[in-house]
């Protein structure tokens, strides 16, 4: 008699949680470096955070991904067995690992892809806090980016002594929803004349984005401080005024305000897994739309509380790794000492052209097609970022002896150790000999001073080269188009921004712009259609192809699954 499989939901809500002062007091974290939401949740004071300078870094671990499928990868899960795993090896030694990933996004919660606390027996809890509304982050976020919104507007109505010209204005509203209808909206309003006082009616195209791909939430993610968050958040440039000069937030007063308005969510938010090992969940811009990479600030304490960090980046290595290493790591000098690339074989058979409904029977064949996505991965983590890679096969229960056999002798070809990961099923005891091979890495001196970490290019790159660079190095394209909107903006960025990384905004789902092709693809033409500036964030957003920074909803969105019973409990999310 089989016993029955339970939802991660219902493995989560099974868990017995140890208090989170419990948890942190394996870190010498006391109550008052605290402040508490609830029994199982809690963000670390200002103080605490600056008593912890004194202490030296731990090792950070990146985990990352082939480019993503239907299939799913389950790179968020391995972040945390991984995390749990290590704490198996090293308990029996005076080191800790701890998790610091993103907060979930409500958008994919109750859109396509669903939570995103992990799977199975690896999962941060309390799950559907994390899910949801969690610490409240995320309406801060998005109240601050509004009330710059506010402001602008306001500033119109009330003479626009700025001069402000409407049709300029590149700031938009945003909300932590999926919701295409708010893509592409008119703005109706009236501005009052500066000498009759008469209030004359104007209308401008404006929309809205999804919170994390917000200038607000890549700023709050890069900050160091509240201080460098208040500057950043005043270095928001909003638009032009009639002579075509640059109006920026501090203009109208709003960085103080906006500042307050993040002030405790500022500050590292702490979990637990289901095996108690400590999480700090905290900022979450997306990968294909932003920089993919949870806070600065809760990445630098979570080095100093713990001997080694396991991070993720968003999506595939195109996107998050790249922006980890050529966003994160250059504006702060973190280095991640050993990079984990999670691939399932499923995963790699629909890069080799097998249909979804197809991806549980064996096939060898496209198995080894699908390898070149996987291979590219590592080539362009170990060759243009100097990074030592790890590939953990995440198991699912489909595969067979012959195609995880095939995937580590591919895998072995091109240099890199593949390991079987089992964390789903079996927590972080599935994911031991993981822990070994990442620990193996991140003592190997030897490999790292032959191939040393680097970043994709210089800061004194012009704009075009380095998105060509991107395209050609990270991507495998031929060459870069861009839109005649695009050309003109790169022709102005370039006077006083040329000095900033790029962001690429493209498809999750391939190499290039276009999501359909699969695989490695080479040759293609990567299709820029606009070019935005953060200037608060200190980088330049190349939006390509058909991608949208406010996503829609699907055909069946996962809120149609999620409920409460008649005891209170939330059932279906997952």
């Amino acid at each position: 008699m089989s016993s029955k499989i339970l939802s991660d939901i219902e493995i989560a809500q099974a868990a017995t949680l140890k208090p989170i002062s419990k948890i942190v007091s394996e870190f010498n974290l006391h109550s008052e470096d605290l402040i508490p939401y609830g029994h199982h949740i809690a963000k670390l004071s200002e103080n605490c955070i600056q008593k912890l300078q004194e202490q030296s870094d731990g090792k950070l671990i990146l985990v990352t991904a082939i480019s993503p499928t239907p299939a799913g990868e389950g790179k968020t899960t391995t972040t945390i067995g991984l995390a749990d795993a290590l704490n198996q090896v090293l308990k029996d030694t005076n080191k800790q690992a701890m998790v610091c990933m993103r907060e979930p996004s409500l958008g994919p919660v109750f859109g396509l892809k669903g939570g995103a606390t992990g799977g199975g027996y690896s999962q941060v809890v309390p799950m559907e806090d994390i899910n949801l509304h969690f610490t409240g982050d995320f309406h801060a976020i998005g109240t601050a980016n509004n009330l710059l919104a506010a402001l602008i507007d306001n500033h119109i109505y009330q003479g626009n002594a700025l001069s402000i010209a409407p049709s300029s204005i590149t700031w938009r509203r945003c909300l932590d929803m999926n919701d295409r209808a708010l893509r592409d909206i008119t703005l109706q309003s009236q501005t009052r004349d500066a000498e009759s006082k008469v209030l004359k009616p104007y209308a401008r195209q404006t929309g809205f984005d999804i919170t994390v791909a917000s200038e607000v939430m890549a700023i709050f993610c890069l900050a160091t401080s509240l201080e460098d968050l208040q500057a950043r958040l005043g270095n928001i440039q909003i638009g032009l005024n009639t002579l075509q000069q640059a109006i920026f937030a501090s203009d109208l007063q709003a960085e103080g305000a906006m500042t307050a308005l993040l002030k405790n969510a500022f500050q590292p938010t702490l979990v637990q897994t289901l095996e108690h090992t400590a999480a700090a969940v905290h900022g979450g811009p997306f990968a294909n739309i932003a920089h993919g990479c949870n806070s600065v600030i809760a990445t630098k304490t979570a080095l100093k509380l713990a001997d080694y960090v396991v991070t993720e980046a968003g999506f595939g290595a195109d996107l998050g790794a790249e922006k980890f290493i050529d966003i994160k790591c250059r504006k702060t000098g973190l280095q991640p000492s050993v990079v984990v690339l999670v691939a399932t074989v499923r995963a790699l058979k629909y890069h080799g052209g097998v249909d979804v409904v197809a991806l549980n029977q064996e096939n060898l064949v496209a198995l080894k097609n699908g390898m070149v996505n996987l291979q590219k991965h590592v080539h362009n983590l170990q060759q243009h970022f100097g990074l030592q890679v790890v590939v953990a096969i995440n198991h699912f229960v489909s595969d067979t002896e012959a195609e995880i056999g095939l995937l580590q002798t591919e895998a072995a070809k091109f240099g890199v150790k593949a390991v079987v990961c089992k964390h789903w099923a079996q927590g972080g005891a599935g994911a031991v000999a993981l822990a070994a091979q990442v620990l193996s890495a991140v003592d190997n001196k030897i490999a790292q001073a032959n191939n040393p970490f680097k970043f994709l290019y210089p800061d004194n790159m012009p704009l075009q080269q380095k998105i060509e660079t991107i395209a050609q190095k990270i991507y495998g394209a031929a060459r870069v188009e861009f839109s005649l909107e695009a050309q003109l903006k790169l022709v102005d960025l370039e006077k006083n921004y040329g000095h900033y990384p790029v962001c690429i905004a493209k498809t999750q789902y391939s190499f290039s712009s276009d999501p359909t092709l699969r695989g490695a693809p080479t040759g293609h033409v990567l299709q820029v259609r606009e070019l935005r500036l953060s200037r608060g964030a200190e980088f330049i957003v190349a939006i390509c192809g058909n991608i949208m920074t406010m996503p829609g909803l699907p055909k069946q969105p996962a809120s149609e699954r999620i409920s409460v019973n008649q005891a209170g409990t939330i059932t279906g999310l997952n």
